[in-house]
């Protein structure tokens, strides 16, 4: 098996987890904030910047007028000069690269996608996992274990207004655009190991190996 797949995830929607199951069922690697750790240990940077920068795009870095990082790749003008959200963003593109180019594995979230194919990676599968507001909540509510519904949707839209600057700042693209992933999928009246099923019999209707 050669293939990688990614997946972006409303909150809420089960994204995470579904992510787990499928790297456990594959029996391959599975990277969330591990690709914190990846990115901090090999770009000498600490840690706790990433956690601090995880899937925000900074006001700053927008502020002063920089331009995203995707317009710089592969050029000299990648360096300490860059804004430090855009510092960590090309640490984290390096460390998924390298990452699937060590083999099949699932890596959730951080634009692995947008990555990935600009890098022209093979064999690579796009999900997008969403669900309706009242499934996000609960799931919310179950995850985090909030028992008040208007905090858990108040979190809901935060992290998502978070993650749909995020990945526009740093692709150009619309998070929750569909056209963007080869399958989007709606998890609200499915059962998360439903939705594994879903995906891995995707990837034998394509042909890639699993």
């Amino acid at each position: 098996m050669n293939t990688i797949i990614t997946i972006g995830r409303e909150y809420g929607s089960g994204g995470r987890e579904i992510g787990r199951l499928v790297a456990a069922k594959l029996d391959v690697p599975f990277y969330d904030k591990e690709i914190l750790t990846r990115a901090a240990q090999e770009s000498g940077l600490c840690k706790e910047i990433f956690e601090r920068h995880d899937e925000k795009a900074s006001m700053s870095g927008m502020l002063t007028g920089s331009t995203s990082p995707v317009m710089h790749m592969g050029t000299a003008t990648v360096g300490l000069q860059m804004p430090l959200n855009q510092r960590v963003f090309l640490a984290q593109f390096d460390a998924i690269n390298r990452i699937a180019s060590e083999g099949p594995c699932v890596i959730v979230g951080r634009c692995a996608d947008y990555i990935l194919e600009t890098a022209g990676k093979e064999d690579l599968v796009k999900i997008f996992v969403y669900a309706d507001i009242p499934t996000c909540v609960r799931r919310t509510q179950e995850t985090d274990g909030i028992t008040d519904t208007k905090e858990a949707l108040n979190k809901l839209n935060k992290i998502t207004k978070q993650r749909k600057s995020y990945h526009k700042y740093f692709t150009g693209k619309e998070w929750e655009d569909v056209t963007n992933y080869d399958l989007p999928i709606n998890a609200s009246k499915l059962e998360l190991d439903q939705v594994v099923e879903l995906i891995k019999d995707y990837i034998r209707m394509i042909g890639y190996d699993i």
